[in-house]
């Protein structure tokens, strides 16, 4: 029986995926649960194991391909279970045989031929015979030259390509001009998914990943978002641990957010509603070589400093290894972008709706500040928050950002 897996939704509604990797072919028996292929979601690789147990019959995209959820992926010759217990007491048998023969045990002219052809076991080739592990990919016994017609090795010559690298389909196990090509051809095109991949992001001149994620998120501001943006600086002298960053970053948002509650939440334009969320999830930006990622930190009004530098560090190690889930950078209330870690002293920050604010934070400058009788340098935080002018007043930006900057200069 023939059945078609489709795309399935691998994060909350989003909308399609690329295909980054094949881990199988048409033809290959597969097993449940065995890896089928690594997509890229918005900002996030997934791994898509089989749904099934059976023999591949096609698959409906390339590596490369952008799959909208829901599309055929691949399509299958499900097994029966017998027939799957059958397999998998074949495969045992075949190790048993591949380690006897790796072992230096002689097999038996029935053995090679009963084995002949499989993964595991004998494979005649001219007047030798080669014994293949798929273990250890090794070969006993001297290897005789590759058969090929003088019109193949002559075009292997003009392609620069090794015969003894190609699968012969001529009679005989010889090969012919044609896998000379089509050997050429594969060739070419992996080294141009490899200069693709080098070339990042822009593969082939279209966004994708991250940065098409970006783009279309920037698109839905520029058209939705009135956008106004007030600046600051936050005194930061006295902390007493200076490299706490973040996560006062983190702690300093909830206390904006405590202050004026309408800023940590979602404006829908069609009902001219405004949503105050109840919980503080706070989207944090972190820079990537693939672009902006934005996982989120959850339910950050709970947390105390110590517990935010561990989300913290936990989400900046997965995003950056690319293991970070896709329902991990949905549904935020309120986004922190702390640009300053790299330059910049004050920025304009892009609000994602449905959401109506983002605080920029940009990199600590040592200022002349007055104080009772004379002047001090200190350590000061520029900040810069940007709201949506649609829903949120400049009065309750201006009480947020304040709120903000009180719990900034406070020692811990």
């Amino acid at each position: 029986m023939t059945t078609t897996f489709r795309l399935p939704d691998l994060g909350e509604g989003l909308p399609e995926a690329e295909i980054i990797t094949w881990h199988v072919e048409e033809g290959q028996q597969v097993r449940t649960d065995e890896l089928l292929v690594s997509v890229e979601t918005a900002k996030a690789v997934v791994e898509v194991p089989s749904p099934v147990t059976g023999r591949i019959v096609r698959l409906h995209a390339a590596e490369g391909d952008m799959v909208e959820t829901g599309a055929p992926l691949v399509d299958f010759e499900e097994a029966s279970p017998s027939a799957d217990a059958s397999a998998k007491t074949g495969h045992a048998k075949a190790d048993t045989g591949a380690a006897t023969a790796e072992d230096g045990g002689a097999a038996t002219p029935s053995t090679a031929r009963d084995d002949s052809g499989t993964v595991v076991g004998s494979m005649p080739s001219s007047d030798d015979v080669l014994v293949e592990t798929a273990r250890a990919g090794r070969r006993h016994g001297r290897q005789a030259a590759p058969k090929a017609s003088p019109a193949a090795r002559a075009l292997a010559a003009e392609l620069g390509v090794e015969l003894a690298e190609i699968v012969p389909s001529g009679g005989a196990g010889q090969v012919t001009p044609e896998d000379v090509r089509a050997y050429a051809e594969a060739r070419t095109a992996e080294s141009d998914r490899g200069r693709e991949a080098a070339r990042g992001p822009w593969r082939g001149g279209v966004l994708r990943g991250p940065r098409r994620a970006m783009a279309r998120s920037m698109s839905a501001s520029g058209a939705q978002v009135v956008p106004c943006t007030v600046f600051d600086d936050a005194d930061i002298e006295h902390w007493r641990d200076p490299r706490a960053i973040t996560e006062r970053l983190l702690r300093a948002l909830v206390a904006g957010c405590r202050s004026e509650p309408a800023l940590n939440g979602f404006f829908n334009a069609a009902d001219e509603r405004l949503e105050a969320a109840e919980r503080v999830d706070i989207a944090m930006a972190v820079d990537t070589p693939d672009g902006l990622i934005v996982p989120v930190v959850r339910d950050a009004a709970s947390k105390s400093l110590a517990e935010l530098r561990t989300d913290v560090d936990r989400i900046k190690t997965a995003t950056r290894a690319r293991s970070i889930r896709p329902q991990d950078m949905l549904d935020y209330t309120i986004t922190l972008s702390n640009f300053g870690m790299m330059a910049g002293r004050y920025a304009t920050p892009v609000i994602v709706p449905p959401t109506v604010a983002i605080l920029g934070a940009g990199m600590l400058q040592r200022d002349l500040v007055p104080v009772l009788g004379g002047i001090e340098v200190h350590r000061r935080m520029p900040l810069s928050l940007t709201f949506d002018h649609r829903c949120i007043t400049g009065g309750e930006a201006c009480r947020f950002l304040a709120a903000v900057i009180e719990d900034l200069t406070r020692p811990e």
